[in-house]
């Protein structure tokens, strides 16, 4: 009988989650629009860093917001290709 060693995987990152879309969003009206916060402090958040330079992960809810405002992005991306 064979024995498995299961390790635990570290959590991806924000930015790992979103590497698919990361150059073709912008980020800043995303930070502006939905959080009404700066560009830079987006970035950090998806670094994973605060402004202080510790860890700064995304809360839950900000994480809701995220989530809410790419399927937004979504939506009205498919509503513009649509009217193609």
């Amino acid at each position: 009988m064979e024995t498995m060693i299961v390790t635990p995987q570290a959590e991806m990152t924000m930015k790992q989650k979103l590497q698919d879309i990361l150059m073709i969003v912008s980020w800043r009206e995303i930070a502006r629009n939905y959080f009404g916060k700066s560009s830079s402090w987006l970035y950090h958040k998806l670094d994973g860093i605060d402004g202080n330079g510790g860890k700064g992960e995304f809360s839950e809810k900000e994480k809701e917001q995220m989530r809410g405002a790419l399927c937004d992005l979504a939506d009205r991306l498919r509503r513009a290709a649509d009217n193609i």
